[in-house]
């Protein structure tokens, strides 16, 4: 397989930086709501998750792909279903605020992923694995093969790293 083409962008935001990424989904929105909300569908694509899935409450996500699959907590700060879903992840390596904003038209839906207030000394180790984990999303809905990490990283890093200077 070639090396995918990354997408990410580092956008200046009022407190700091944001790492965007769009991608177009097969389907309507109520089905790319679920394939990011339900722990079944969301298991194929990232990890899956237990817990009360409610503004306020906490989860558990088990990052299934990987090395040793640990677990994260992912408080979930906003969910306007079906468009709008913003989390605040929290392990050992700290805290990232995450959101996906999904727009339906159609049998297409346009998804808008961004990693609010990025430090850009970072983006070439994380850019990589975001395009990796959305490219899987995409994926896991139209049936197509799970791409392999290893065609990610490190072959994107510096693509990120120079957007991060």
């Amino acid at each position: 397989m070639t090396t995918p083409t990354p997408s990410g962008r580092l956008v200046p935001a009022a407190d700091g930086h944001d790492l965007a990424f769009t991608r177009t989904l097969p389907g309507s929105i109520q089905d790319a709501w679920a394939a990011v909300t339900e722990p079944q569908r969301t298991a194929r694509w990232i990890g899956r998750w237990e817990g009360t899935g409610a503004i306020g409450e906490t989860v558990k996500l088990q990052l299934g792909f990987e090395e040793s699959a640990p677990w994260a907590n992912v408080r979930i700060t906003e969910c306007d279903a079906p468009r709008r879903l913003r989390v605040l992840t929290m392990d050992e390596n700290g805290s990232w605020d995450l959101s996906l904003d999904l727009t339906g038209t159609g049998e297409r839906t346009e998804l808008r992923f961004v990693m609010h207030r990025v430090d850009p000394a970072t983006i070439g180790e994380i850019g990589p694995g975001w395009e990796f984990y959305l490219d899987q999303l995409v994926a896991s809905i139209s049936g197509s093969p799970l791409p392999r990490f290893d065609d990610y990283f490190p072959a994107q890093r510096e693509y990120f790293e120079r957007q991060g200077r």
